[in-house]
Parts: C-alpha cells; sequence; structure tokens
C-alpha cells in the first residue's frame, strides 16, 4: 500500500507510452519515472522533512500530476490547495497544513505572493514562462538534481490532505493514507468495464478527489493523462475528438452543458467508453439525453465524499441499461457498494434502518480517511466504530440499491413533513424551458419553512413561476411543490467541481435570523 508504487507500475509497464499530454507537451512514463525522483531530491535539498506537508496553488497541469508521487516519494505529504479560494481561506490552509513550500502556476503569482507575507514559505514556480524573482525554477530544479531513492512511505502514512470546499462552515483537512489511495485506486479500476488502453482526459481540478482520483487509478493501469486546465465545452469536445479519448469524469452540470452545446455534433466523441459522473444527482431528463445524444459513453455513477477517498457506491453502465429496460426506478440510485466497501443506513439511535427507511448514510473500508487533520473533535464526530457519518440522507432498497435523498442539512421541514430538495428538483428538471435549478428552504411564518426553487431558463424559452409549480403538482405531491420561483438569468453558484451552493442562496433569506437550516 505504497502510492509512489503506482508510478513505479506504469513505468515497468508502458515506459515508452505517452503518460501526460499537455498544450503541445507530451511525456512517457519513462520520462515522468525520471523526473520524478529528480525533483524529490530537490525537495529534499530545501528541507521538507519526512512527514511534512508541501502545497500546490495552481492550475491542472502535467506538472501537477508529477507532484502526486515527487512529494511523497521525497517521504513528505500533499497539501493542494484550492484554485477558487480567497487570500484568508488559503491562508488558513497553509498555516494548517505546515507547509512550508508551495508550488505555483501563472493564474497564482499574486496570490502566492500574498500567502508568502510574514512566513517562511519557499514558492517553486511550475508555470510556462520565465520564472519569476524570488521564486525557483521547477524544471531547473530537476535539471539539477539526481534521482533519489522512494522515501518509502506507505499503509497508514500520511499522503494528502484535501481540504474540504468550505461550502458550509469552517473547512477541514481530510488526511488520507498511503493506503486510502492504493485501496481505492485498485477498487476504482476493478469497476470500471475496460481497463487496458485508458486515455483520460482531466478538466476537474486537481487540488480535488475529482481530478487526483483519475491521477492514481489511471496512472495504476499505465494509462494516458491529458489534462485541461479546468472545464470548458470547447476546449473539452476538441481535446476529446483530437487525442480520443477514452475516459472522462464529469459532474452533472458539466455534462449538461455539452448537452447544451448548438455544435456537439461537429465533434468526433465517440471514442469515450466510460464517463463516471458523480458530486450531485443526475437529473432523469439530463441523462436520457446523454445516453441519447451520446450512444458510445457508457455512464458509471459514483457516490462517495472526500472522507471516503471519493468512493463508496458505483450505479455501473449495466446498472443503467437494466434501469431503462426493466427498472427506471433505479435511474435515481447511486449504485450499490463497491466490493470492499460498506454501505449501511441509520437510525437517529444508531440502530440499522429498513430497506427504504431513510436515515443516514455510513461508510465502512479501507477507503475511509484516518482523520480530520489538526481536527480531533471533528475527526470524532463523524468516526465512530469504523463507520464514516456522512451527513448524508438516503435509503437502500431490497437489492442494495442506494438511494442519496439529499444532504440532511439540505433538508427542508415545512409544516413538519420532510422535504428532499432533490425530489422537487427532479420534478424541475423534467421541464423543457429549465436548464439549471436548485431548491432551498426559507422562512415562512406559517409552514417555519417554505419550498423555493431558483431556475436557470434555457436560451430562447420562457416560463412562469405558477407554470413551474402546477408542473411539478403533476410529478410529486403538493407539499413538496414550490411555494416560489426566482428566476436568474446568471449560472448559480458552483463548488469547484461543480456542485450548486445551496448555502449561498439560502445565507441571503436567513441572515439575520437566529435559525438557519
Amino acid at each position: 500500500m505504497q502510492a509512489t508504487q503506482i508510478l513505479k507500475q506504469a513505468v515497468m509497464e508502458q515506459p515508452d507510452r505517452p503518460g501526460t499530454i499537455y498544450r503541445d507537451r507530451r511525456r512517457t512514463w519513462r520520462e515522468i519515472g525520471d523526473r520524478v525522483p529528480r525533483m524529490a531530491a530537490a525537495l529534499r535539498q530545501l528541507g521538507v522533512e519526512p512527514g511534512q506537508c508541501v502545497a500546490a496553488l495552481a492550475m491542472n497541469s502535467d506538472r501537477y500530476l508529477e507532484l502526486f508521487f515527487a512529494i511523497p516519494w521525497c517521504g513528505a505529504a500533499f497539501a493542494p490547495l484550492n484554485v477558487r479560494w480567497s487570500v484568508p481561506e488559503n491562508s488558513f490552509a497553509l498555516r494548517d497544513s505546515g507547509a512550508l513550500v508551495m508550488f505555483v502556476d501563472d493564474a497564482f503569482l499574486e496570490q502566492a505572493k500574498e500567502l508568502q507575507i510574514g512566513s517562511d514559505l519557499q514558492l517553486i514556480y511550475i508555470g510556462e514562462e520565465a520564472t519569476p524573482d524570488g521564486m525557483l525554477s521547477y524544471e531547473q530544479l530537476i535539471a539539477d538534481h539526481q534521482p533519489i531513492q522512494d522515501a518509502d512511505r506507505k499503509n497508514d502514512d500520511l499522503y494528502i490532505v484535501l481540504y474540504t470546499s468550505g461550502t458550509t462552515l469552517q473547512s477541514k483537512g481530510v488526511a488520507l493514507s498511503h493506503r486510502n489511495v492504493v485501496y481505492v485506486s485498485v477498487c476504482f479500476l476493478a469497476t470500471l468495464p475496460y481497463r487496458d488502453d485508458l486515455t483520460h482526459m482531466h478538466v476537474g481540478g486537481m487540488f480535488h478527489l475529482s481530478g487526483a482520483g483519475p491521477s492514481w487509478y489511471i496512472t495504476l493501469a499505465a494509462g494516458t493523462h491529458v489534462i485541461l486546465p479546468k472545464f470548458d465545452p470547447e476546449p473539452v469536445m476538441s481535446a476529446i475528438s483530437q487525442h480520443k479519448v477514452t475516459n472522462v469524469v464529469l459532474v452533472p452540470t458539466m455534462i449538461n452543458m455539452l448537452m447544451n452545446q448548438p455544435n456537439l455534433k461537429d465533434y468526433d466523441l465517440s471514442s469515450v467508453r466510460t464517463c463516471v459522473y458523480g458530486g450531485s444527482p443526475m437529473p432523469e431528463s439530463i441523462m436520457k439525453a446523454a445516453m441519447r445524444e451520446l450512444p458510445t459513453w457508457g455512464f458509471h455513477q459514483i457516490y462517495g465524499m472526500t472522507e471516503t477517498a471519493g468512493y463508496a457506491t458505483a450505479f455501473k453502465w449495466r446498472d443503467h441499461l437494466e434501469a431503462v429496460a426493466d427498472h427506471p426506478e433505479r435511474m435515481k440510485s447511486a449504485g450499490r457498494a463497491v466490493t470492499g466497501m460498506q454501505v449501511r443506513i441509520a437510525r437517529p439511535d444508531g440502530t440499522e434502518a429498513k430497506p427504504r427507511e431513510n436515515g443516514e448514510i455510513q461508510i465502512r473500508g479501507d477507503n475511509v480517511m484516518t482523520r480530520y487533520f489538526n481536527n480531533p473533535a471533528a475527526s470524532k464526530d463523524v468516526l465512530k466504530e469504523g463507520w464514516m457519518h456522512s451527513g448524508d440522507a438516503g435509503y437502500v432498497d431490497e437489492d442494495g440499491f442506494l438511494y442519496v435523498a439529499d444532504r440532511i442539512k439540505d433538508m427542508i421541514v415545512t409544516g413538519g413533513e420532510n422535504v428532499y430538495s432533490v425530489d422537487v428538483e427532479r420534478a424541475l428538471y423534467q421541464h423543457p424551458a429549465v436548464r439549471e435549478t436548485a431548491v432551498i428552504g426559507i422562512p415562512s411564518e406559517k409552514w417555519g419553512e417554505a419550498v423555493h426553487a431558483v431556475v436557470v431558463l434555457k436560451d430562447g424559452h420562457v416560463a412562469t413561476g405558477d407554470e413551474l409549480i402546477v408542473h411539478c403538482k403533476s410529478l410529486i405531491g403538493g407539499y413538496k411543490c414550490p411555494r416560489s420561483v426566482e428566476f436568474r438569468t446568471e449560472p448559480l453558484p458552483t463548488t469547484p467541481v461543480g456542485k450548486i451552493r445551496k448555502n449561498v442562496l439560502r445565507d441571503a433569506y436567513w441572515t439575520g435570523l437566529s435559525r438557519k437550516i
């Protein structure tokens, strides 16, 4: 259980295969296998100690991917920073991790300089231009150092600290071990229908598991990483067509954006065999459109969280096909527990719920984090008797399929009835005019909370609030339907991985009130 062994495996199996493609730059696994130990030597010479954290603040790149192996190779742990965070937020993560060395690219030079004020932080430049004054050059450090032996960190040694996106309360550092990341990589490959000759396109931020996870399991399969700095529909379609990409990870909002591209048919996207999606529920209307418009894509839903190394259940492509043919209700499922991982539903008193009884989703396995970094109180709150208490509500059916209802904190209690916002959102997405929606609870003197929908309409479409409410009443119980509808023209606010930030929408209504749901 050693994360650096993932790279060694790729070098051994496919030394001359392209390991990374970024812009017009290609590097083979043999080249990457030589560069990583050299960067590890440079970090060691800079004074990085075993177990110490090293940070990065940068967009996706081939150099960023190398950090997943160079940092543990020297014995340290990786602490990537969130590219959407402000200086104070990233300053907290730096202080919390204790990192004294940080990699930075062109997009974050100014923020890096601010973060450096009053600290001993050393900056290593991984951008594409001339190295700025006061920073060390990534490429020069590799050229100046001879490879060193792997530090042999493994098993329960700290590998990476991933900071939660901070959609609620103070961010926490999720401490994942070498065992966590190797185990989840093996499990991921075991669930994919195709494991040979993989070419993966990165669009999810590498500071997050949507980008970090494929960095591990695609490398373990000696595949090729096609790396884009971020998600943008046109470059995504172009990269898939040009490089014959076989694997992608997209959140539902990204798939929805692709489905709404007027020139979707202008690109050959047929090389994609597996599209992993997750992060938020997939509205059935979007899923059906994607299956129709992208017939070669095998969709593969995963459910997990940072605290479970991004994985717990899988709704495989064959599950999608069986659901369409014989079990349409399963299209709302997040699949079944992955081999080696346990999932249960718990009542508030801790007892296990019956099939189809809502409760808290709890997860156990070698994928579960070791702890929250520097936060024993928060660790104790969620890690109990080996089970990770997710904070998500849901149920399992008689065949073990998991149905995620909502974040427990996103459940709306209106007139004494529990309303899961995802049920209302699914109904709204079935209206032909709705491009994007989020359902939240807002204050109501009569009901305590009232169901409120925030909606973005598709270009060229019109709809009224009353029309959408009537539409919902034809699909779900009246008590679940929105009592008010707010229309917006701009996209809804999202986290770095595309989840809609309901807390931002909700806060405007609860500001100044003592009770917030």
